[in-house]
């Protein structure tokens, strides 16, 4: 099956951008470098194309009721407006993925993993009950985030909307750069920053591209790429689908139950996930830093008193920090914080020691 591309693609080729497939999209991974890309969002504003997540949009009498047996968190407490970080897991409490859950009023709409997009729309056909309808949007809506200390000021004088009094994790429909949109307080680097949802097309993306672009060049955005949200997302500790988090995890090894609410009614998993909460887990996804500047990488041992306990799940050099980091699953007496553990990494064995995330404070 071919790649696809997202509206963006012969702008990222025409900045010289390393594109590398993600997802089944054609994605750039970085521009002028994942470091200098990283610190200019931590320092400054940065600009994302992620069009390749999955959004899909669930309308009908029945819509909530089918959000609420196929996810983990509770999304009768939201009103419009609002967006809700949630999972959704097999019956034996393994995660499908991780996703959003927009409130937009008249219907709902599930924001979820590129790579996953049709896995995860074959799962929640097989859940369909009632008076409700799933519509597969990804291919009609493109998604910019805009993210930094700098975005609001970036976004500000594009837009008429005031997306200054936002608060996090809520949206509202506006137009930016002459483009209606949905303007969404969210993002996954733990900076201030927003992402815009609007028409794919190519003629729309540019004009929207460009005038971020110009906005935000007295403030020195940049474009940044895949490779610098990974790392971003890693120093807040934010889990990753198909590293920290995948079909043989349970949300509460996870570290996850705060978005599993066992007490909001019967829903998909809940019974595994009960027992999980009860003291059925064996190990914990926990966070780590290195004493040095090595990279560990998926799949890496980590070990405690020199006996094999876990094995890292994410990892990467951290640019604020300056030394290693990363996430893995370990034993549960050695997930404490404070412990001391080693990881292998080519054939030395580099001391580390459990940190509870974020690794830095924002």
């Amino acid at each position: 099956m071919p790649l696809k591309r997202t509206a963006f693609y012969d702008i990222h080729r025409a900045l010289g951008a390393k594109i590398v497939e993600f997802g089944g999209f054609e994605m750039p991974v970085q521009y002028a470098g994942i470091i200098e890309e990283h610190r200019r969002v931590r320092e400054s504003v940065g600009l994302f194309d992620v069009s390749h997540m999955g959004e899909v949009e669930v309308r009908g009498k029945d819509a909530l009721a089918f959000i609420q047996n196929i996810t983990t968190n509770d999304a009768s407490k939201l009103s419009a407006g609002r967006v809700q970080y949630s999972a959704m897991c097999y019956d034996d409490g393994g995660i499908v993925d991780d996703l959003l859950v927009y409130h937009m009023g008249d219907r709902y709409m599930l924001v979820i993993n590129a790579a996953n997009t049709e896995k995860d729309i074959a799962w929640m056909t097989q859940h369909v009950a009632g008076a409700m309808q799933l519509n597969d949007r990804t291919d009609d809506l493109s998604l910019l985030a805009v993210q930094g200390p700098k975005s609001l000021l970036t976004l500000g004088a594009l837009t008429k909307a005031d997306i200054g009094s936002l608060p996090y994790y809520h949206f509202l429909h506006g137009n930016l750069a002459g483009v209606d949109m949905v303007i969404s307080r969210t993002g996954y680097t733990g900076e201030l920053g927003f992402e815009l949802y609007f028409p794919s097309d190519v003629a729309t993306g540019t004009r929207v591209w460009n005038a971020i672009m110009e906005a935000g060049a007295p403030h020195g955005i940049g474009p940044v790429g895949l490779g610098a949200r990974d790392t971003l997302r890693l120093e807040m500790g934010y889990c990753l689908y198909g590293h920290d988090i995948d079909r043989s995890t349970n949300p509460i090894e996870a570290g996850l139950g705060w978005i599993t609410k066992t007490d909001k009614g019967d829903f998909v998993g809940r019974a595994p996930i009960v027992k999980a909460k009860q003291g059925g887990v064996t190990r914990k996804l926990v966070g780590f830093a290195l004493n040095d500047r090595a990279f560990p990488r998926q799949g890496y041992p980590i070990n405690a008193g020199g006996s094999p306990t876990g094995s890292v799940t994410s990892g990467t050099f951290s640019p604020v920090l300056d030394r290693g980091i990363g996430m893995g699953y370990v034993a549960l007496p050695r997930s404490k914080p404070g412990t001391a553990l080693t990881v292998s990494i080519r054939n030395r064995e580099i001391p580390a020691e459990v940190v509870q995330p974020p690794f830095i404070r924002k």
